[in-house]
């Protein structure tokens, strides 16, 4: 049984074998697709995939906390599993390439900045914009 199977049957949701599609090309995914990028992939696989399929099961995993969605400022949504651990994205604005990245000292200035404005920090995304330095 892999993550997702798990994942899913902890929280009640019936695979079907489209679903499980969608889930497996997000699962080996190294970018952040969108929806359109997904049905590409996925119809590869099974072309019974409609696209109103793809937005459909992206809207049950995002419900049901598998995926997460991102806005990287391209006029997509964008979406990856649900990570084991905390990242940050930096986004090439050029390219669109998001990278995955973690910073501990990035952590703590957080913990710190929200303490010394008098909350406790539950949660948080760092998105960084950027263009790749040409040596």
């Amino acid at each position: 049984m892999d993550k997702l199977d798990i994942i899913t049957s902890q929280k009640g949701l019936r695979m079907t074998s489209q679903r499980r599609t969608i889930a497996q090309v997000l699962s080996e995914a190294n970018d952040h697709p969108d929806a359109e990028e997904l049905y590409r992939r996925t119809n590869a696989l099974d072309t019974s995939i409609s696209l109103a399929t793809v937005y459909r099961t992206l809207k049950l995993f995002e419900e049901y906390g598998i995926i997460e969605r991102h806005d990287f400022r391209d006029g997509r949504a964008r979406f990856e599993e649900a990570p084991d651990e905390h990242h940050d994205h930096l986004i090439d604005i050029r390219t669109g390439d998001v990278i995955e990245f973690q910073n501990q000292e990035i952590e703590r200035l957080q913990e710190i900045i929200a303490k010394e404005l008098g909350y406790k920090l539950v949660d948080h995304r760092l998105e960084l914009y950027g263009v790749k330095i040409e040596e």
